[in-house]
């Protein structure tokens, strides 16, 4: 072992398929160097398994620049791991400790069944989108871009709003699985805005159903959601979307 690598034990959550049982499996690693990212040690892993002809371990990931959200697991009971702020793609392992003994699981809930291994189906959060998330706007010439003014504050809401990359970091932390934080961003995102205005109301009422059509829980206050949030959502967002949908439906 070199000064910049450790050494791991990895148990990792095996499962074939939704309809089957998984089980952890224990999978040691040596000479791991600290510049690489967990997903890098990952695919050190998946060579190592496929040499010796077993099946590697399947995990999602796309862009590895912490921006796409497809990443995703709990480290150690955390989602995304033990640095705050951070995708699973963008956690290195300088993180971690000579020795250390790294427990790795899918997200958990019951609105994201578990595909293989470690990877979900999170499209329970994309038709909660798709009940709402829309703005209806006059087609024609570009329109200047200061055409519609708005107070910086309010930009500046919107847009931490807007930073949810949806990758359910939330759900998986909250104990009663619920997925109310990346609602409610999506909700405020446009709520905020002019451009979201003309749907506000039923884009409330429209997403909030679909969230427990889906099957997720509710929130309870316990902050864990906020807590692991890589791109640091305000739970304040949360306390938005409930007075959206008080409001849309008392007053119609």
């Amino acid at each position: 072992m070199t000064k910049n690598s450790i050494d791991l034990t990895l148990k990792i959550w095996r499962q074939e398929n939704s309809r089957k049982t998984g089980v952890f499996e224990t999978y040691r690693l040596k000479d791991i160097s600290t510049d690489m990212s967990f997903l890098e040690m990952l695919d050190v892993l998946n060579e190592k398994l496929t040499r010796e002809g077993r099946d590697p371990v399947a995990f999602d990931h796309d862009c590895r620049e912490g921006i796409c959200g497809t990443c995703g697991a709990v480290i150690n009971g955390v989602a995304h791991g033990p640095e705050p702020e951070t995708t699973l793609c963008q956690l290195h392992m300088r993180h971690f400790e000579n020795g250390d003994t790294l427990v790795i699981e899918p997200f958990r809930s019951r609105a994201f069944p578990v595909k293989k291994d470690l990877i979900i189906d999170r499209s329970s959060l994309d038709r909660i989108i798709q009940a709402g998330g829309y703005v209806s706007v006059n087609t024609g010439g570009t329109p200047d871009g200061n055409a519609t003014p708005i107070p910086s504050a309010t930009a500046e809401l919107a847009m931490d709003a807007a930073a949810c990359i949806g990758c359910g970091a939330c759900v998986a932390s909250c104990p009663n699985g619920a997925a109310m934080l990346f609602t409610g961003a999506k909700i405020s995102q446009l709520s905020l805005l002019p451009q979201g205005q003309p749907e506000r109301k039923e884009r409330a009422m429209a997403m909030v159903t679909a969230m427990d059509k889906e099957g997720f829980g509710n929130c309870i206050n316990a902050k864990e959601c906020e807590a692991v949030c890589p791109k640091g959502i305000s739970i304040r967002n949360i306390a938005r979307m409930n007075r959206e949908f008080v409001k849309a439906s008392f007053l119609g």
